[in-house]
C-alpha cells in the first residue's frame, strides 16, 4: 500500500504542474518556486516532528542545485508537453543516467543488460523523433534535462544515513534559488489562487509526503524492487492525463512506452541477476 501510494503521488506531480500550467493559472517559475518551498516547509515540519533525531550531515549544495534544476526544467517542460510523454521522458533520462554512472563506475552489463538499454534508447529515440504526434522538441530537451538532473541527484543521494533529513535540506536550500529565478521572470509572472494551490500540494503534499511514504516503503523492498515499482509512474500519470486532462494516447506513445519501460526492466532484471 506504501508502494502503490509513493507512485502515485509521483505521477501526480505531473498532472498537478499539466493541470496548473494548462488552465493558466501560474506560470512554470512560479509554480517551482511555490512546489520548492512549500515542499521544505512541509519536510522541515515532519523532520522536527518525528521521534528520532536527525543524522548529522554536512550540507550538499550540490544536490541542491541538481534538485532545483530538476524542479525548473520540469515545470517548464510542461508547457509543452502532456502528463503521460513529460513523465515517460524524465523516468527514462532517469534510468539512463544511472545506468551510464553503473557503466562509468566499471559495473558490468551482460548481452540481456546491453539489449534492454539499446532498446531503451531506441525508444526514446522514436518518441522524439520528427512527426506529426511527436512531443515538441523543445519540451522534450527540457525534460531530458530534468531527468538527467534527478538522476544525478539520486546519485548523490545514495548511502545517505538520514534520506529523509537530507532530503529536507536540500529543499531548504534549493528553495532560495527558485526565488531568486522568480525575480528573473517577474515581468512575467502569473499566479491566482487555483495555481498556487495545485503548486502547494506538488510541493508539500505529492512532493514531502510522498517522499516520507516512499522512504517508508524503501524499508520492505529490495533495490531492484524498488527499481522496478518505478516502471509504474509513467503510465499512472498517461492515465491520469486522459482522465482529468482529456488527453490521448497515441500510437507513438504506447510503442515508445513498450520499448523504454521494457527495456529498463531488461537491464534491471539482468543486473538482478
Amino acid at each position: 500500500m506504501l508502494t502503490a501510494v509513493a507512485m502515485i503521488a509521483f505521477a501526480c506531480n505531473s498532472l498537478l504542474c499539466r493541470i496548473a500550467l494548462q488552465q493558466g493559472g501560474i506560470d512554470p517559475a512560479s509554480f517551482a518556486s511555490v512546489r520548492l518551498v512549500s515542499g521544505a516547509i512541509a519536510l522541515a515540519v515532519i523532520v522536527r516532528l518525528r521521534s528520532e533525531r536527525p543524522a548529522p550531515g554536512n550540507a550538499d549544495w550540490r544536490a541542491a542545485a541538481m534538485l532545483f534544476a530538476y524542479v525548473v526544467f520540469f515545470s517548464f517542460a510542461y508547457l509543452s508537453l502532456s502528463a503521460g510523454t513529460g513523465a515517460l521522458i524524465l523516468f527514462g533520462a532517469v534510468q539512463l543516467t544511472m545506468f551510464g554512472a553503473g557503466l562509468r563506475a566499471g559495473e558490468m552489463f551482460g548481452a540481456g543488460a546491453w539489449l534492454g538499454l539499446a532498446l531503451a534508447v531506441a525508444g526514446l529515440v522514436y518518441l522524439v523523433s520528427p512527426g506529426v504526434t511527436a512531443p515538441a522538441p523543445f519540451g522534450a530537451t527540457l525534460m531530458a534535462i530534468a531527468g538527467v538532473a534527478w538522476g544525478l541527484y539520486s546519485l548523490r543521494g545514495r548511502g545517505v544515513s538520514d534520506p529523509l533529513a537530507a532530503t529536507a535540506g536540500n529543499f531548504a536550500r534549493a528553495a532560495p534559488l527558485a526565488l531568486v529565478l522568480s525575480l528573473l521572470f517577474v515581468g512575467k509572472a502569473n499566479a491566482d489562487a487555483a495555481g498556487v494551490v495545485l503548486a502547494v500540494v506538488s510541493g508539500a503534499v505529492t512532493s514531502g509526503i510522498g517522499y516520507v511514504i516512499w522512504y517508508a516503503a524503501l524499508r520492505n523492498l529490495s533495490a531492484m524492487r524498488a527499481a522496478t515499482v518505478q516502471l509504474s509512474v509513467p503510465p499512472i500519470a498517461a492515465v491520469g492525463g486522459v482522465i482529468f486532462l482529456s488527453e490521448s494516447i497515441t500510437p507513438r506513445l504506447a510503442a515508445a512506452s513498450a520499448a523504454i519501460l521494457g527495456g529498463i526492466a531488461m537491464v534491471l532484471l539482468s543486473r538482478s541477476r
